[in-house]
């Protein structure tokens, strides 16, 4: 199955994840389970937290070479925002 890769990402302060995928669809995905426990625990921190990038290609984020998240995870778990389709 083909799921949209990552094409920007904003962290917000109140820990979720502003995800725009590169069909223009905009998720939010919330962080706040996650980061109750290791190995996430660590974004806690919000300037850690805000470090976040895209990966290669779209296939996820990652903070760090030991802490990503996929597109599969981002596309599937995230709120639908929005979908911009004047381009």
């Amino acid at each position: 199955m083909f799921y949209p890769r990552v094409k920007d990402i904003k962290p917000s302060k109140d820990y979720t994840l502003i995800v725009t995928f590169n069909n223009d669809q905009v998720k939010k995905y919330d962080m706040k389970p996650l980061i109750a426990r290791p190995p996430f625990d660590i974004l806690r921190d919000p300037i850690i937290f805000s470090m976040v990038r895209v990966d290669a290609g779209g296939y996820g984020i990652s903070w760090s070479d030991e802490l990503d998240l996929s597109e599969y995870e981002l596309w599937t778990q995230g709120e639908l925002l929005a979908y911009n389709d004047d381009h």
